[in-house]
């Protein structure tokens, strides 16, 4: 299978990124497991940004199908002020480490979409009501996905296309950063909840080189441990990057899709370059000796 020139693996056993309607994915957690399941794959991480709840909903369809679910989040953070994605993965969902952090970012969320509803009132020159747009999450988190379609419903944009290229794309009124925490803090709370911090999409940063390296630095100085070395849409080039990288700092290795949803270039669940071999898989840390 290939898209784009670039040819990609089915990793038809494991996949420990992608997203479910608990953040800003596509299908609700009973359905990503289901299509994992009927893709071969045998261990899911659902990694919903900001909230495991994700993990919560997928589990008893899970159980089901005997996929192996392992508790999985996202969280929003930031280094040196540019935004990093720290994955956390085989943590207690219901200690309080993991329940502060998700208040936390859930705080930080909420603060944002206050901001992006004042600020699409003043352009469009008409309340923005913040309970519809909540209503469109479903209960879940609001994004600017939700704004675009509360836009889109009451006819004030044309398509949701337009409500990004007017409003909420990069620079435009609702382009609004959250106040996310220190990337220190996000690892020590997958860390403190007993999981792996894993570095999520690092050869996706706009760093050098030598920037990169100073942020895992102290990515594992904070207790960062492995680093995804096998990403969904990632080239062989990249790929060869973090897996040099997982060797120089002696960091574990991850994989993942970062499935959010079927699109028209063919990404889908367990779809991703083939994992190194001179890497340690992440899943070495939980898998019990055979």
């Amino acid at each position: 299978m290939s898209y784009a020139g670039v040819s990609v693996h089915v990793l038809s056993e494991i996949d420990l990124h992608c997203h479910s309607t608990a953040s800003d994915g596509k299908l609700p957690a009973a359905e990503l497991v289901q299509r994992a399941a009927e893709r071969g794959i045998r261990t899911l991480a659902i990694t919903d940004h900001d909230t495991a709840e994700g993990f919560r909903q997928g589990q008893a369809k899970a159980g089901e199908l005997g996929v192996t679910l392992i508790p999985g989040i996202e969280l929003s953070c930031v280094w040196g002020g540019i935004t990093i994605h720290i994955v956390g993965l085989n943590f207690d969902p219901q200690s309080d480490a993991m329940r502060a952090a998700e208040q936390a970012q859930s705080d930080a969320r909420a603060s944002r979409s206050e901001i992006i509803a004042e600020r699409l009132s003043k352009r469009l020159k008409t309340d923005i009501n913040l309970a519809d747009v909540q209503a469109l999450a479903g209960g879940d988190q609001v994004g600017r996905p939700h704004f675009a379609q509360y836009l889109l419903d009451r006819g004030l944009v044309p398509s949701m296309n337009t409500a990004f290229g007017k409003y909420l794309g990069a620079g435009k009124p609702g382009d609004v950063k959250a106040s996310w925490p220190e990337m220190a803090q996000a690892v020590r709370w997958i860390a403190d909840a007993g999981g792996i911090p894993v570095m999520a999409h690092a050869h996706l940063y706009k760093m050098t080189r030598t920037k990169l390296k100073a942020c895992i630095s102290d990515f594992i100085d904070a207790g960062g441990r492995a680093i995804e070395v096998a990403y969904g849409q990632m080239d062989s080039n990249q790929r060869g990057q973090m897996s040099a990288l997982a060797r120089e700092f002696e960091l574990m290795g991850s994989c993942g899709s970062d499935f959010h949803g079927p699109n028209r270039y063919g990404l889908d669940l367990g779809v991703m370059p083939p994992f190194p071999a001179d890497v340690t898989p992440v899943w070495h840390s939980w898998q019990k000796p055979a």
